[in-house]
């Protein structure tokens, strides 16, 4: 069987931690950025981690280890 090809596209908007959790950035932070507060836009800079329920989709996407 061929070997796993890396989902470039996810690979390059998720990041495995030293410890193994994916982490990704948070949504809302690109642009029309005048009207959100102050607050808000420091809370976009924290790298979140990915919910429980896909990591095992993206690990297969990002390929064997983490592939990053």
């Amino acid at each position: 069987m061929p070997k796993m090809k890396t989902h470039k596209a996810t690979a390059k908007r998720l990041k495995v931690t030293g410890s193994g959790k994916i982490v990704h950035k948070r949504a809302g932070s690109a642009h029309l950025l005048a009207k959100k507060s102050r607050r808000r836009k420091r809370r976009y800079k924290v790298l979140v981690e990915v919910h429980g329920t896909d990591v095992k989709r993206f690990r297969k996407l990002i390929g064997p280890g983490g592939g990053l």
